[in-house]
């Protein structure tokens, strides 16, 4: 090998070792690796900035802003409200888990569909009185699955795609993946279903204690036409909220105390909550529930603009001593106070009769400016947003998943380009509302699009610099099986995978690949192929995969729990593909 080739190899092992032993953002390392490829004349610098023009991080981009509108509609927590329902036993209740994530993550990112189910199967775990940590992993080893059926199904797929494009001129179909993400889904999912309930460990997650942080009531008003009206509390999913609990229900002027599980909601009831802030949040995304107070109402601020924040009074604010309703708080601040904490105690009287004292700590209902507006006015001494506390439009669900679809159908008959597809989907959901600009900038992962573009650059060094065939060629001269090439090539990309980020794994393992199968003088599809699902194939670690990090916390899961079931999960779903792969794309 040539300085060019040692170079490479060096390059590519330092950014290993130091993605493995340090604390590093992965996207400053793989930035400071293409830098060094530059300054070393390994690559030009266009050679090393073309992954930043890639047909597949850009999909990945455009994508990020579909996943975004899903969420801000409330789509995937309308499907999950719809699919889970009541099963009577945990197989089912994984079952009733599994076939929705599995469905959803062939379609759209993996963090976003973990992300919005945790919240709903942590709530429907307590009802169901099943422990969490039975049903969270296998909605990570799902999801992951699921998103190999399709091209759009993960980020790896079309970062695989991508450099298919750009090296050979070759592009992979929408459903291509599907011959082989199909039966390694069946595989997996039929595993964890069928050995779950003993691999899986019985463990309660992490929650909230509430008599340790600030505690607020907070008053709702049940939809006469909503989905809630007519349903029990328990079937209505209130009585196991993960950050307050019910405690009273105001019907016709009637006062209901400690109201069983069993008590039917009725039109207009207003329900009482205490809990934390964020409790007030997740009532906001229940379908079927509004605000009490009439003000809310009043805002001059669309509903899916608004969020919830925390203001504490200062010394200086303009109402002290006076009550809420001679202060005019709502007019003055464009923000109305659903609920006031005081030493970190609720206050049961009135919001409108409460007298501002200095410390109350505001829970407020307000546009997503005010945090930027009054951080450093002399009113208060502190304003916070709560995190994900704007409420879905769950009238425009409908339009997103149609949006999706559509996405799908035009990219899956080849009428356009899934780069073009998304695109369009993306330009449409803004358009229509179902996600404003400002959030869309927000959603899209900037530090995964650096580590995908830049880690390009590596798999250009490895295959300009000649390091990628001298591998090949070692390993050829120990293994003359196309079979046992492709098992090689299948395992070093999982042991990759397990330890850098999946998209890293795939570009490193890409230009390894492509040279072995022409070594070998064979396709070099199956590698290809291989290389695909073996990137996304993370079950061992909880590092691995972003999902699997996800649920750790809500699942309580430890190291050894993923191993557990982790491992004879990966033996199956790498045999199975390694057995099918050659059926499917022959050598």
């Amino acid at each position: 090998m040539g300085i060019d080739a040692w170079l490479s190899v060096a390059t590519v092992v330092a950014v290993l070792g130091t993605l493995v032993v340090t604390r590093i953002a992965p996207d400053a390392i793989l930035v400071g690796a293409m830098a060094f490829l530059i300054f070393t004349d390994v690559l030009t610098p266009q050679e090393a900035l073309a992954g930043f023009a890639n047909t597949g991080v850009m999909t990945i981009a455009a994508l990020y802003v579909v996943a975004a509108a899903l969420k801000e509609t409330g789509a995937i927590k309308w499907i999950a409200g719809l699919l889970l329902g009541q099963p009577s036993t945990l197989r089912r209740a994984q079952w009733r888990v599994m076939l929705p994530a599995s469905i959803l993550s062939a379609f759209m990112n993996n963090t976003t569909v973990v992300a919005m189910f945790i919240p709903a199967i942590q709530d429907w775990s307590k009802r169901l009185r099943l422990p969490p940590s039975k049903l969270l992993l296998p909605l990570s080893y799902i999801s992951i699955l699921g998103g190999t059926c399709t091209l759009i199904g993960t980020s790896t797929n079309l970062v695989v795609d991508g450099l298919l494009q750009s090296r050979l001129g070759v592009s992979l179909g929408m459903f291509e993946l599907t011959w082989i993400g199909l039966p390694i889904l069946l595989v997996g999912g039929g595993f964890i279903l069928i050995f779950g309930k003993w691999l899986l460990p019985q463990r309660d997650g992490t929650s909230a204690q509430l008599d340790q942080i600030r505690e607020y009531s907070v008053e709702v008003t049940v939809d006469p036409k909503g989905p809630l009206a007519g349903k029990s509390i328990a079937d209505a999913g209130l009585r196991n909220l993960q950050f307050g609990y019910l405690t009273d229900i105001e019907r016709d002027d009637r006062l209901m105390a400690a109201v069983p599980p069993d008590t039917r909601l009725m039109g207009n009831d207003t329900l009482v909550f205490i809990g934390t802030p964020e409790c007030a949040r997740e009532l906001r995304e229940i379908r079927g529930l509004s605000p009490t107070s009439g003000n809310v109402q009043k805002l001059e601020v669309a509903q899916h603009r608004r969020c919830l924040v925390e203001a504490v009074v200062s010394p200086d604010f303009v109402g002290i001593g006076q009550t809420v309703r001679e202060s005019r708080f709502r007019s003055h601040f464009q923000a109305v106070i659903l609920s006031i904490s005081r030493h970190g105690l609720r206050l049961n009287d009135k919001v409108g009769d409460v007298e501002f004292q200095v410390g109350d700590t505001l829970l407020l209902e307000t546009g997503e400016a005010f945090v930027e507006q009054y951080r450093y006015r002399k009113d208060f001494l502190l304003v916070s947003q709560l995190n994900d506390s704007t409420p879905p439009n769950f009238q425009k669900a409908p339009l997103s998943l149609g949006i999706l679809g559509l996405m799908v159908v035009l990219s899956a008959t080849n009428l356009i380009s899934i780069l073009e597809a998304a695109f369009l989907a993306a330009g449409a959901l803004l358009m229509t509302g179902c996600l404003t600009m400002g959030k869309a900038r927000r959603y899209i992962d900037l530090s995964v699009l650096i580590v995908i573009a830049a880690s390009f650059s590596l798999g250009a060094a490895m295959t300009q610099s000649g390091a990628a065939q001298t591998i090949a060629e070692m390993v050829v001269g120990h293994i003359d099986s196309p079979w046992l090439a492709l098992a090689f090539v299948y395992l070093m990309t999982v042991l990759f995978t397990e330890m850098i980020t999946n998209n890293a794994a795939a570009v490193l393992m890409f230009p390894i690949a492509l040279a072995v199968s022409q070594q070998l003088g064979v396709d070099f599809m199956p590698f290809v192929i291989a290389i695909t699902i073996a990137a996304s194939a993370s079950f061992m670690t909880a590092l691995g995969y972003q999902t699997n990090l996800m649920v750790m916390g809500p699942g309580g899961y430890r190291m050894h729990d993923y191993l557990r079931l982790g491992f004879p999960v990966s033996v199956l779903v790498g045999a199975t593909a390694i057995l099918l792969i050659p059926l499917v794309w022959p050598f």
